[in-house]
């Protein structure tokens, strides 16, 4: 088969609830989009308020179960291994549906999507028999002549709702089930509307892989509807949810109104800071994978380019050439450089912020229209921004293939402008001295800040953001912690 043909052979049309497959209670449906030609390729469910009941509460019974929480921390590693390796065997269904669905081009939802999420899987499972509490002295003197042994142990948070976009649907579908399985919590997993195909065939993965009915269900439907409801339930014990920052403050504001864990990892505006002793060429390099990445659409993007004076013009016109440059098509496409926007949707709102640039100041110096053909194709694009105006491109996340550039002559103001943001997620620092790059770290105010790369992520690296960006980091022991409880027992002998 084709890898088209493989796709449309994988997608599954209803949702996973209790281990069974089930359209919505009122059989309403949505459709399901292929970006790169505006065709429907699906239609699945759109639960609602009840559906999302159905859901919680198998998760719940699955969570009471003695079959997932106190099955021995080896058995849910062997199972979540076994998840990797289908994950793995099926992989050239799983990367052509993520490409049908989501628009990205093949070769990265091989690496990142089928790849990414099997390494993950893998890290995560061996982390199942590796939580643990301590031990330790306490200095209670009543009453006389009583001991105390003390000690802490994590226990599994219960159940999560966890909520992820449309960026990368499958990897970052596994951030959140791997962990949250790994220390024994039952799941709930809405997709984003826009791509919820390989989720749905994860689920069925993870029943083949001995995952028990009821620890992981998967709903499909709006944020509105099916999110909300989500968010809302009081049978949820944690939110994780990975999205906007304007989405993330309502679902903060409910989960704290119920006292509720949650876990936020929200926008981004990562500023890319060149100093003036890089060379032009890695420069140029390393701002044009920053920003054009995925089409743009990652939330620690490079939007922001901060360029030395001696090197702006040579670095702009060269990432404005890789812009130019660039050849657009659908993911399947092995001459494609950059595929579709997710949506009609999200191409119309990159093109209405994109039009703000030249009336605020900025010059488009490539890009700035959409793309041909019926997809939702968006040119990569570059504003120069030499005067340093307060344009809307500089403050607010635009989620496409959209760069401003702008020059600095002191190295401690541009790390003022870098920090001037309600974003602090990632940034990154371009330079061959090991004390300009220090001193750079010490003073960005973001989660991640990486040296000569950007964007490069790793299970074993803890992800999130400051400020605006978010709330906990994901990966690492840090998801384990997020995913746990923990919990003091003091015995007196």
């Amino acid at each position: 088969m084709t890898p088209i043909e493989q796709a449309r052979a994988a997608i599954r049309q209803q949702m996973l609830i209790g281990g069974e497959w089930r359209k919505a209670q009122d059989d309403a449906t949505f459709d399901v989009f292929d970006p790169a030609t505006g065709n429907v390729i699906a239609q699945v469910p759109a639960a609602s308020a009840a559906d999302v009941d159905a859901a919680v509460g198998a998760a719940r019974e699955a969570l009471q179960s003695a079959e997932w929480r106190h099955m021995l921390p080896a058995a849910r590693e062997r199972i979540l291994l076994r998840l990797a390796d289908l994950v793995e065997a099926h992989g050239e269904e799983l990367a052509a549906l993520e490409t049908l669905n989501q628009g990205k081009l093949l070769p990265w939802s091989q690496a990142i999507e089928v790849g990414g999420s099997a390494q993950w899987l893998r890290y995560m499972a061996g982390w199942a028999t590796k939580i643990e509490g301590t031990t330790f002295d306490t200095s209670i003197a009543f009453p006389p002549g009583v001991r105390y042994r003390t000690y802490t142990q994590r226990v599994p948070v219960g159940v999560v709702g966890a909520i992820v976009p449309w960026n990368f649907p499958l990897a970052m579908a596994v951030w959140k089930i791997a962990p949250a399985l790994a220390c024994g919590c039952t799941v709930v997993l809405k997709p984003a509307e826009e791509t919820p195909l390989t989720a749905l065939r994860l689920a069925e993965l993870a029943l083949e892989a001995g995952v028990p009915r009821g620890v992981l269900n998967v709903i499909t439907g709006d944020g509105e509807t099916t999110g909300a409801a989500l968010v809302r339930h009081p049978g949820v014990d944690k939110i994780a949810f990975t999205g906007s920052t304007e989405v993330g403050r309502l679902i903060g504001a409910q989960c704290g109104q119920d006292i509720r864990r949650v876990a936020l990892e929200l926008g981004g505006k990562s500023p890319v800071i060149v100093l003036d002793d890089m060379d032009v060429e890695a420069a140029v390099m390393g701002a044009a994978g920053a920003i054009f990445f995925n089409h743009g659409q990652v939330c620690t993007a490079g939007s922001r380019l901060y360029v030395a004076k001696p090197l702006y013009e040579k670095v702009v016109a060269g990432v404005a050439a890789a812009a130019e440059g660039t050849v657009l098509g659908g993911g399947f496409d092995a001459n494609a450089q950059m595929g579709p926007m997710v949506s009609a949707r999200h191409r119309d709102r990159v093109m209405q912020l994109i039009d703000t640039a030249g009336p605020e100041g900025g010059e488009v110096v490539a890009g700035g229209k959409r793309g041909e053909g019926s997809g939702y194709f968006v040119r990569p694009t570059v504003v120069a921004n030499t005067a340093n105006k307060p344009l809307t491109l500089v403050r607010e996340e635009v989620f496409g293939p959209v760069l401003v550039a702008m020059p600095f002559s002191d190295i401690n103001d541009v790390l003022r402008q870098a920090n001037d943001s309600r974003y602090g997620l990632g940034a990154s620092v371009w330079t061959h001295r090991l004390d300009r790059a220090q001193h750079a770290i010490d003073q960005l105010e973001a989660g991640t800040v990486w040296v000569n790369t950007h964007n490069m992520v790793d299970p074993a690296m803890p992800f999130g953001g400051f400020k605006a960006s978010g709330i906990g980091r994901e990966h690492g022991r840090s998801a384990i912690d997020g995913y746990t409880e923990l919990k003091s027992v003091c015995i007196a002998y």
